[in-house]
C-alpha cells in the first residue's frame, strides 16, 4: 500500500527580504582606504603568530635536499639537451648529406 506524506507548510510571507534588512543592518559601517588597510595589517599580524616557524635543524635539512634536487634536476636537464642535440643536430644533418 502506497503512503501519502502531509502537504508541505508554506512560510507565510516574504523571508529574503526580513534577511536582507536584516544583513545590512549588521554590516559595519565604511572605512576608508586608510581603515582597511590598518585592519589588513592588524590581520596579517595575526595570522603571522598563528604559524608554526622551522626549527633551525628542519631548515637546514630542507634546504640541502631542495639544493640537492635542483642540482639533479639540472644534471639530468643537461644530459637530456646534449641527447637531443646529438640526435636532432647531428642525426638529421647526417640524414641530408
Amino acid at each position: 500500500m502506497e503512503q501519502v506524506l502531509p502537504a508541505v507548510q508554506q512560510a507565510g510571507g516574504a523571508q529574503g527580504i526580513e534577511v536582507a534588512v536584516a544583513t545590512e543592518a549588521l554590516a559595519p559601517a565604511k572605512k576608508g582606504v586608510l581603515g582597511r588597510v590598518t585592519d589588513f595589517l592588524r590581520e596579517v599580524r595575526g595570522e603571522l603568530q598563528k604559524v608554526t616557524w622551522p626549527g633551525m635543524d628542519e631548515l637546514r635539512k630542507a634546504t640541502i635536499v631542495i639544493v640537492l634536487f635542483v642540482v639533479a634536476l639540472g644534471v639530468l636537464i643537461g644530459i637530456l639537451d646534449s641527447l637531443l642535440q646529438l640526435v636532432f643536430v647531428t642525426g638529421v644533418a647526417q640524414l641530408f648529406r
